[in-house]
């Protein structure tokens, strides 16, 4: 037979001190106590992603790999960029879109959602390729596929602010489509330059 000794604290200063026997019996019932305890300890945020749309879910992911890649980019861009406004508008990136995904971060453990920390491999094989180009061919490049991301992201972040399920989430798409539109037409303003 084995023995344990609780401590427990009665009142400011004094303890107690209770003395039990683990047996075969009290040794199963430990088991069944601690597994209880362990099942009401699961995160409220991790019951709450059941109850999240199939939509809300997937704007989650979609949206964080998007903004994990408009930072990488930004980051190549205000680096690889030769152009003053391709540099600046990457270094606007990095700024804005790291803030947002900070935001959407905190957004999604609240639900109970695991957003991705790197990127899939569409996302990746674009970064790749606009590594990869002259910083000749990089500027027209890289506006051009910030266009195309920007009019994309402000589809998704617009039918998930208008027809989302959940307020938050909701919440969130509709701020976060301002700066996507604001992003969309300074981009939009570089290529006409470009040309």
């Amino acid at each position: 037979m084995a023995f344990g000794v609780f401590t427990l604290l009665d009142g400011m200063n004094s303890r107690r001190s209770l003395l039990f026997m683990t047996t075969a019996v009290t040794r199963p019932l430990c088991l069944i106590y601690s597994c209880l305890i362990a099942l009401t300890l699961i995160p409220l945020s991790a019951r709450a992603a059941e109850s999240l749309s199939a939509q809300d879910k997937a704007f989650v992911m979609k949206a964080a790999q998007g903004g994990i890649t408009e930072v990488q980019l930004g980051q190549l861009a205000a680096d690889k960029g030769t152009s003053k406004n391709v540099k600046d508008f990457g270094e606007q990136m990095v700024t804005d879109h790291g803030n947002a995904n900070m935001q959407l971060k905190s957004l999604a453990i609240s639900k109970g959602i695991m957003i991705p920390e790197k990127l899939d491999s569409m996302h990746q094989a674009m970064v790749d390729n606009l590594t990869g180009l002259s910083a000749a061919a990089f500027d027209k490049s890289y506006v051009d596929a910030m266009v195309a991301a920007h009019t994309k992201d402000h589809a998704l972040f617009e039918k998930e602010a208008s027809s989302g399920q959940d307020a938050d989430i909701k919440a969130f798409a509709a701020k976060t489509d301002e700066m996507v539109k604001m992003h969309l037409s300074m981009i939009e303003t570089i290529q006409s330059k470009l040309k």
